[in-house]
């Protein structure tokens, strides 16, 4: 069973582009890398444009066989477009972010707003969300737990 995200960026004129992704959604898989990786918005840009992911990679990488697990580089995002050829599966851009999230099903909500980097939104019980906080407060934080 996966661990559902959305991954998104907050455009200019206020609207949201954003992606789903399937697995490994969670603060320390999907969040690091995209703290640790993403940072820039040209770069942020790149990811949503690959469309619905099956997996977040450090890179954004290059087409690969979708289903032949053997070849996959775990480095590299896994986008059900590009590495599977399924059709609507792009990125969708919404009027805001509460739009955006109101049509997906996820645990964790990533947005990145340029100028100020990535928050996370966490949805437990019955998909409420927990309120959103700095991607690097919330890494931080479970960090500080697990020691």
């Amino acid at each position: 069973m996966g661990t559902r995200s959305t991954i998104a960026i907050q455009n200019e004129d206020g609207t949201v582009t954003g992606i789903y992704c399937h697995w490994d959604g969670y603060t320390a898989h999907n969040g690091r890398i995209l703290q640790e990786n993403y940072t820039d918005e040209a770069k942020v840009r790149e990811l949503i444009a690959l469309g619905d992911l099956s997996s977040l990679g450090a890179e954004l990488g290059e087409q690969q066989d979708f289903d032949n697990l053997s070849t996959h580089n775990d480095n590299w995002c896994l986008a059900y477009g590009r590495d599977r050829g399924e059709t609507d599966v792009e990125a969708k851009t919404y009027a805001s972010h509460d739009d955006f999230l109101e049509v997906m099903g996820q645990e964790y909500d990533y947005l990145f707003t340029p100028g100020k980097g990535w928050t996370i939104e966490r949805y437990f019980s019955g998909w409420n969300s927990v309120g959103s906080v700095p991607l690097a407060e919330a890494i931080l934080a479970e960090a500080t737990q697990e020691a």
